[in-house]
Order: structure tokens, then C-alpha cells, then sequence
């Protein structure tokens, strides 16, 4: 019998329900780039797992060919810790919305990240609750007329780049579900990385928040409104390539590069760069400056599940391998030592 994997395609991804998001959704884009990238990974599907919690994001391991758990609201991160600590073999990929992941489930969002879990998070945001029909969600902007907010939110929306940042994640990333090639790539990398990868992918809701990000998904538009970083290469956007951004004191400013202005004076982007630096790039913000896109952090740290492994291999070593049903018949109570 060979060993050989047989070589999947985005089709052998695609499980054989019906998909109940509503026509024209943003996240038939975020399905369908993942089931492209995933025969890139090189692993079986019953060596692959999505785990969600709540919302119409939640919906999507229904729609895989691969091993999946629909649990509850916010708690996906949990789910995934626990199995991967069990099932190291295992790829993991927690699917989010910004209802689920910063709200409820805000608590677990935090820790996973600094925990450094080895799991790739796909946070849907798309700036609403769309199950439950459109009320204001944590990254809803302030004023927002929702139909929980009638007169305006007056919440002051999250930053889930700055968030993740706060809790020092080791591979941080956004994308655009129209821009389906950055996003493919995006994903795939996430999936590479060992430990925590966050993406963020800004998601139309074409019900609730129709254009919540048009500027980002417009192809007319894009070029002008958001900043492609690349590792190692200066921060240059615009449809024809004309403007840059460079930093004014610790402020980033646009400048226009066909004033004499070199490359050399651009601001640089260097995904191991301290966190300070990527805390700037994350408040950059659409109108006043363009919204960067892809990987904004990229750095190893040690892995939970190994460390966690590693000490109980040690216990065993050391005292032998344990006895629950006895320890249970022992007494009313135990000493942990």
C-alpha cells in the first residue's frame, strides 16, 4: 500500500450541506479562499479541525469536508486549547465574528493570544450582530445607527489589531474578503505559523451593514485606501503607486512621492519590529490614512501544548503515571504537590 497522500483539491474541502448564509455574503469569499488554500497545507482532512462558537460566522464547519465542532458562544478558544494540549497532531482553526470573539468570548480571545496556543483564528469582522438581525456590535464605529442603537452607538468601538498586540501575539494579520488573492495568501500563511495566528478579515454584511468597508473592497478604490505591507519593503500605496507614509516624530504622515521624496525616507515594515512600531500601524485608520493590510506581526514564542506536555511527561518521570480511580477512593480530600 502507498504512503503517498493523495492530492486533495478545494472541492474534496466542500462538505455536502447546504450553505445558509445570505446571497451575496462576505463569507461565501472567506469559504471558499480557505478551501483553496488548504490542499496547500499537505494534511489529510481528518487531520484538520474547525472549531467555532456563535453567530453566522460560526456556521462555517458545517460547510467543511474536515472534522468539526460548533460550540458556544465565545468559547471557541477554549475548545481549541483543550484539544490541542490532547491532540497535538491535530491542525486547529478557530472561525470567529466580532460578536462572538470580542464580546462574550472577549476573556478567551485575550488568552489564547497570550497563551500562544498553536491554533490559526479567523475573525470574521464585519462590524455588526447579523444572526440576531443587526444590533451594534464591540467594533460597531461610534454613532452608528443600529436597531439596538437607534440614536447612534456611543460605544467606543475595539481595535481587534490592537487588542492582539496588547496581549502580544506572535502572528497578527488582516485582509479583505473581496481581495481574494491577498486573502488566500494571508490564510496560508497564518496556517504556517506555529502558535497563535490571528486574521482579520473585514467581511461585508450585505443585510445588516451593507459597505461597512467599501472603501477596502471597491477595486476602484482599494489602491488608494489601504497600504499592502511587505516585510522588509517600504510603505508605497496609491493606484499609481505615487504616495508613501513616513513617521513625523512617533506620528505617520502621507506624503507624495512625486515631490522628491525617496523611498529611503518612507517608513519601513518589519513584521519582528517592536510592538510599539505595529501599534502605529494598527491606529492608522481610513479616511485620514490608508489601512494597512496583511501580516502586521510575525514572530516565534513558545508554544502552550508544549510546555503544558513537557511538564506532565516530567511528573510522570519522576512519580509514574497516575491512578485516578484510586486517588478517587483515597479520601474526601488531597493534597496537590
Amino acid at each position: 500500500m502507498s504512503s503517498e497522500l493523495p492530492v486533495l483539491k478545494a472541492s474534496d474541502f466542500a462538505s455536502d450541506q447546504d450553505i445558509r448564509w445570505c446571497p451575496g455574503c462576505g463569507d461565501y469569499s472567506i469559504l471558499a479562499q480557505m478551501k483553496k488554500m488548504l490542499p496547500d497545507l499537505g494534511l489529510p482532512q481528518e487531520q484538520i479541525v474547525f472549531i467555532s462558537g456563535i453567530g453566522c460566522s460560526s456556521r462555517f464547519p458545517y460547510y467543511m469536508n474536515t472534522y468539526g465542532m460548533h460550540s458556544i458562544h465565545g468559547r471557541a478558544p477554549a475548545f481549541a486549547t483543550g484539544l490541542r494540549v490532547t491532540r497535538p497532531d491535530l491542525k486547529v482553526f478557530v472561525i470567529t465574528g466580532d460578536g462572538d470573539s470580542l464580546s462574550i468570548g472577549g476573556n478567551h480571545f485575550i488568552h489564547m493570544l497570550r497563551r500562544n496556543v498553536d491554533v490559526t483564528m479567523v475573525l470574521f469582522n464585519n462590524r455588526i450582530y447579523g444572526l440576531t438581525k443587526g444590533q451594534y456590535s464591540p467594533t460597531s464605529p461610534e454613532g452608528q445607527v443600529t436597531k439596538s442603537t437607534p440614536m447612534g452607538s456611543v460605544d467606543h468601538p475595539l481595535n481587534p489589531i490592537s487588542v492582539a498586540l496588547g496581549a502580544e501575539a506572535g502572528f497578527i494579520a488582516r485582509s479583505v474578503d473581496s481581495n481574494i488573492k491577498h486573502l488566500a495568501a494571508t490564510l496560508y500563511r497564518a496556517a504556517q505559523h506555529r502558535g497563535t495566528s490571528l486574521v482579520e478579515v473585514y467581511q461585508n454584511c450585505n443585510v445588516f451593514n451593507d459597505g461597512a468597508f467599501s472603501y477596502a473592497q471597491d477595486k476602484a478604490t482599494r489602491a488608494d485606501t489601504t497600504l499592502e505591507l511587505e516585510h522588509g519593503k517600504p510603505m508605497i500605496f496609491g493606484k499609481n503607486r505615487d504616495k508613501g507614509v513616513r513617521l513625523n516624530g512617533l506620528r505617520p504622515e502621507v506624503v507624495d512621492l512625486s515631490t522628491g521624496i525617496s523611498h529611503d525616507d518612507l517608513l519601513f515594515h518589519d513584521e519582528q519590529a517592536d510592538t510599539a512600531l505595529v501599534h502605529i500601524l494598527a491606529k492608522m485608520r481610513h479616511p485620514e490614512m490608508p489601512e494597512p493590510i496583511g501580516v502586521f506581526r510575525d514572530v516565534e514564542k513558545g508554544i502552550f501544548e508544549d510546555q503544558v506536555r513537557g511538564q506532565l511527561n516530567t511528573a510522570v518521570e519522576k512519580k509514574g503515571a497516575g491512578d485516578l480511580v484510586k486517588l478517587f477512593a483515597s479520601g474526601e480530600t488531597w493534597d496537590v504537590e
